[in-house]
């Protein structure tokens, strides 16, 4: 793995606070994921990817796009391992090389939707400002 990808890695597991050598590779989250069929690398195998290093191809992965963000492989895992966690902070990852960056709360005023539930705008914060 080369430094770049080290720090890409280090990056994603600071946004996605999982621990990828918890999986037990039992594959209860994949079996559960409404969009298994669409993906090319499964849920179950995010944590092994990210445990081997290979960074490049999670950010490649069609998966990233495809996940739904639904959260049931999160409650399936025994483990706690949070797959669709991963999966979201290789997706920030990738929105941040491109040129995305944080959300900052100085900027919500302008975005806001009136009908838009509070619980929403706590969790993009939450998961923005890593």
């Amino acid at each position: 793995m080369t430094p770049d990808e080290r720090l890409i890695r280090d990056e994603i597991l600071t946004i996605s606070e999982v621990d990828v050598t918890k999986c037990m590779h039992c594959g209860k989250c994949s079996a559960s994921c409404p969009a298994y069929d669409v993906m090319d690398i499964k849920p179950h195998q995010f944590p092994s990817y990210m445990a081997h290093g290979e960074i490049r191809e999670l950010m490649n992965s069609t998966t990233i796009w495809e996940c739904l963000g639904c959260s049931t492989c999160i409650e399936r895992c025994p483990r706690n391992v949070k797959p669709g966690k991963l999966i979201d902070g290789v997706r920030q990852a990738v929105i941040r090389q491109r040129g995305g960056s944080h959300l900052y709360p100085e900027q919500i005023p302008a975005m806001v939707d009136p009908q838009m539930p509070q619980q929403l705008l706590v969790s993009v914060l939450r998961r923005e400002r890593k």
